[in-house]
């Protein structure tokens, strides 16, 4: 089977991770698998925040646990920090954005890297202090908030993957 295939059915979601970064020239190779998404029309709505910051860091997750009404780390500990965000004047933004979060995923799988997609992304830069972020750091546009993509290794074996239902596929 090809190794795509197998990155495909093997890649699961981790929210246990090791303190260590990835290394530079792979998380480089996952972002850039973000940008080579496919998009509406080709419009490439998306745009990627590389939180090397640890204080932004920690101010994104105290926001999203706010949403929660939770007093965790959404984050599980993860070293690094992506957010995909999408300009809300392109129709296909949602999708365009979820497809960036998809490809950096399954590329970080194939690279060893453990993801998670943690959403709430939306309200986090719905909120003031989202927004200020993004205004802080140069971002200009009617953005929305995608997906919170945590990134590290993996502190646990990953699961197998559950059996896929019966009725996953209709053939007409």
């Amino acid at each position: 089977m090809a190794e795509t295939l197998i990155t495909l059915k093997t890649r699961r979601s981790c929210r246990a991770y090791k303190p260590e970064h990835v290394e530079d020239e792979k998380l480089n190779a996952i972002i850039e698998a973000g940008t080579y998404a496919a998009t509406g029309m080709g419009k490439q709505s998306p745009i990627i925040l590389v939180v090397k910051d640890q204080k932004v860091r920690d101010k994104l997750a105290k926001i999203n646990a706010d949403v929660m009404g939770a007093e965790i780390d959404p984050f599980y500990g993860a070293p690094e920090l992506l957010v995909v965000l999408a300009n809300k004047e392109i129709p296909t933004y949602i999708y365009d954005g979820s497809l960036v979060m998809g490809n950096m995923m399954n590329a970080a799988a194939d690279l060893g890297i453990a993801s998670c997609w943690v959403h709430r992304a939306k309200e986090e830069f719905e909120s003031e202090e989202g927004k200020a972020i993004l205004k802080e750091y140069g971002v200009e546009g009617d953005y929305e908030g995608i997906g919170n993509l945590i990134l590290g290794y993996a502190a646990e074996p990953a699961d197998v993957a559950a059996l896929r239902k019966a009725d996953y596929v209709f053939k007409i």
